[in-house]
C-alpha cells in the first residue's frame, strides 16, 4: 500500500485562455469544493465504468450534491474495446435523455479509455460543453489525462476519430492508485519511462534508481514521477498544443505500439504494455541507426522489463505490421513515421530505410 503523501501540489498548463490546473494528491475525490469549483454550472454528468464506478463512483456524487449540483451518471463498460463509437452514443443517449444543456459540465472518472471517450463527448455534444478528468489509473495520471487529445478508435486504426479539446482542469487522487492491479500499474509507468526518454535523461536515471520503489507504489516516488511526467507533457503541450511538430515527439514507441493493439484486437494488451514494448523496438531501431548505442539500448530494455511490461513483440507478420504502421496520424505521403533516441533524452522524428525497419520487426517478435 502507499505510505502518506505531502499536501497536493498543484501545476498549470499554460494555453493561455484554455489553461487549466493540475492538482495532484491524496484523496481529492472527497474534496467535494475543489471538484465542485470547477463546474461551470449546476448540472454535472460524470462518465466512468464498470470496474471504477463501484469504487469511486458514490464518493463523487455525494460530494458533488452536498456542493448543490444536480448529478447525472453514466457507466460504460470496461475496457479498450469498448473505446467505440457505441459507447460514445450511449453517452450522448443519457445526455439527451435528462436533457443536458451547454452548461452541464462532464466528469471523465476513470482511465484513459474514459478520459478520452468523455473529452470527446464534452467537445461535440452541442458543439462543446465543458469537462473536467479525473483519472484514477496511472497511466492517466501521468499522460492520456492531460494535453486535450481526445477520442475513439476504429476497427483499421486506434484513436484515428477524435478533437483535440482541453479539460477545465486535470484532478488526480493518487490515492486511487491503491486499488490499481499490477498490469495497470506497469502499463503506466510506461509513459514514465517515456518521458524520461524523449526529453529528460535526468528524469530518466532517476526511473531506473527507483523503479524497484515505483513498482511498490511507494508514495514519494509515485507522486514525484506523476508531478515530473506531468510537467513535461504540459510543457510539450504549451509549445504544440495540436502536434503540429514537437508534440509528436510523445508518440515515441507508439508507432510499434498502436500496431500491437491493432493487430491483436483491442484490449488483448494494454496501451502501456504496447508502448512499452514499442518502446524497445523504437531502441532497436534507433540503435541500427547508430543514434543510440548498444549501452542505452539495453538500458532501456532492462527498465521497460524491471518496470513488469512486455519486451517481445507479438509476430504479426511483416506484411501486417506495415499495413497497420501506415495508419497512423504522423504519416505523410505513405511514408511511415517514427519516434527515435538520437540520444537517449533526444528525440527525432523521420522515415527509416526499410531494410532497418524489417531488421527491427524480425529481431523483435517471438
Amino acid at each position: 500500500m502507499m505510505t502518506q503523501q505531502a499536501s497536493p501540489i498543484t501545476l498549470h498548463v499554460d494555453l493561455g485562455d484554455r489553461s487549466y490546473p493540475i492538482a495532484i494528491g491524496q484523496s481529492l475525490l472527497s474534496d467535494s469544493d475543489l471538484v465542485a469549483r470547477n463546474i461551470v454550472g449546476q448540472r454535472a454528468a460524470i462518465v466512468t465504468n464498470t470496474t471504477v464506478g463501484p469504487l469511486y463512483l458514490d464518493t463523487l456524487v455525494r460530494g458533488l450534491t452536498a456542493a448543490g449540483k444536480q448529478v447525472t451518471t453514466v457507466v460504460l463498460p470496461d475496457g479498450e474495446e469498448e473505446k467505440n463509437w457505441s459507447n460514445l452514443m450511449r453517452v450522448f443517449d443519457v445526455l439527451l435523455g435528462e436533457k443536458c444543456d451547454r452548461k452541464t459540465t462532464l466528469i471523465a472518472l476513470g482511465g484513459g479509455v474514459i478520459g478520452d471517450m468523455t473529452g470527446f463527448a464534452a467537445a461535440t455534444y452541442m458543439r462543446g460543453v465543458p469537462f473536467i478528468q479525473v483519472p484514477t489509473t496511472l497511466l492517466a495520471q501521468v499522460d492520456s489525462s492531460v494535453g486535450g487529445k481526445t477520442g475513439i478508435n476504429h476497427p483499421l486504426g486506434k484513436n484515428m476519430i477524435g478533437a483535440f479539446y482541453q479539460p477545465r482542469a486535470v484532478i488526480a487522487d493518487t490515492t486511487t492508485l491503491n486499488t490499481l492491479p499490477a498490469r495497470e500499474l506497469a502499463a503506466g509507468l510506461a509513459e514514465v519511462i517515456k518521458h524520461g526518454a524523449i526529453i529528460d535523461a535526468p528524469f530518466f536515471d532517476w526511473i531506473e534508481a527507483n523503479i524497484a520503489k515505483l513498482v511498490a507504489r511507494d508514495a514519494d516516488a509515485l507522486a514525484y514521477a506523476i508531478k515530473r511526467s506531468c510537467e513535461i507533457k504540459a510543457d510539450v503541450v504549451r509549445q504544440d498544443e495540436r502536434e503540429g511538430g514537437l508534440r509528436a515527439i510523445l508518440n515515441f514507441g507508439h508507432t510499434f505500439g498502436h500496431a500491437i493493439e491493432a493487430g491483436l484486437g483491442y484490449g488483448e494488451w494494454l496501451h502501456g504494455e504496447a508502448v512499452g514494448c514499442g518502446m524497445v523496438m523504437a531502441a532497436d531501431l534507433s540503435h541500427r541507426l547508430g543514434f543510440i548505442d548498444a549501452m542505452t539500448k539495453e538500458r532501456i530494455v532492462a527498465l521497460v522489463k524491471a518496470a513488469g511490461l512486455p519486451v517481445v513483440a507479438p509476430n504479426l507478420g511483416k506484411d501486417r505490421w506495415l499495413e497497420l504502421m501506415q495508419v497512423d496520424k504522423k504519416n505523410e505521403g505513405g511514408q511511415i513515421k517514427f519516434i527515435l533516441l538520437k540520444p537517449l533524452g533526444t528525440s527525432i522524428i523521420m522515415p527509416v530505410p526499410q531494410d532497418a525497419l524489417l531488421a527491427t520487426l524480425e529481431d523483435s517478435v517471438k
